[in-house]
């Protein structure tokens, strides 16, 4: 069954990927970025392909998003999916169901760095990143190669996949944690699959100790030179600009205006709080 790894963009979903990808998808625990093909992302314009979906059509897609994860998921078996999407399960639309889904990691952001960061990635101002974090938001909407992703406004995104605390089947990781005690926060992640599994928990350290070491962040950056994992951009000049996916490791408080940060704090609040943010 489906283990989610979900989150807002740019809030640390490809180093958690990389590290579970070392882990279990190497023999001894060395990163490389061909291991992250392990983990796909979702939606995805293949698996609608192959129920004839046309990829064209918003509301099929959305509509077949339980009959695409059925050719996916094998039910005695963990699988990985990462999504940018927010969980929505209404009427309409289903993102997904307990016949496919077993749990959800949810890796989260300081909302003020997510706007240092989306400003850089997307060469867009600081104002318009708040706007965007703000509003309903999809990613691909002019992508031939992306499927359209529903991400919602930010705090819509965040609660909607805690929907799965109540059945025991929701991990929170905070990219910060992930950051400052990457060993002791990926071994709580190992732990909560051992549990979703209903396996006694045990680790091999060998393979632990490997993933750490080669997913370090200063080293995935120097890697971005010579990896294809790399996304390419256009600036304003017509110019193509290389953009690494993980993520800027940028300090707001540098870098972030003084009113946006207090307008920030202002609509995000009790979520900044609960997150301990603020």
């Amino acid at each position: 069954m489906i283990v989610w790894l979900a989150s807002y963009p740019k809030s640390g979903n490809t180093f958690v990927r990389s590290l579970l990808s070392s882990y279990i998808f190497s023999n001894d625990g060395n990163f490389n970025f061909n291991l992250l093909k392990n983990i796909k992302q979702f939606p995805d314009n293949s698996l609608f392909e192959q129920i004839g979906v046309d990829t064209n059509n918003e509301e099929a897609m959305f509509k077949n998003y339980i009959n695409t994860q059925k050719i996916f998921n094998e039910k005695d078996s963990i699988r990985f999916l990462k999504t940018h999407s927010c969980f929505f399960n209404n009427d309409k639309f289903q993102f997904t169901d307990r016949h496919n889904t077993l749990g959800v990691i949810y890796i989260v952001r300081d909302p003020r760095n997510i706007i240092t960061s989306f400003a850089h990635h997307f060469q867009i101002s600081p104002e318009q990143a708040f706007e965007n974090l703000l509003s309903h938001q999809y990613l691909g909407k002019t992508s031939k190669k992306h499927c359209v992703t529903y991400l919602g406004p930010w705090t819509q995104h965040f609660n909607s996949w805690k929907v799965f605390k109540r059945f025991n089947k929701y991990l929170l990781v905070r990219y910060e944690d992930l950051i400052n005690d990457t060993e002791k926060t990926f071994l709580n992640i190992l732990k909560f699959i051992a549990h979703l599994g209903r396996v006694k928990f045990s680790y091999d350290e060998n393979k632990f100790d490997n993933a750490l070491k080669t997913t370090r962040f200063e080293k995935m950056q120097k890697l971005e030179a010579r990896e294809s994992f790399v996304e390419a951009k256009e600036n304003k000049h017509g110019e193509k600009i290389k953009f690494f996916n993980m993520g800027i490791k940028n300090d707001w408080k540098k870098l972030l205006d003084e009113k946006i940060k207090e307008k920030l704090e202002k609509e995000l609040g009790n979520e900044m709080k609960e997150l301990k943010y603020l």
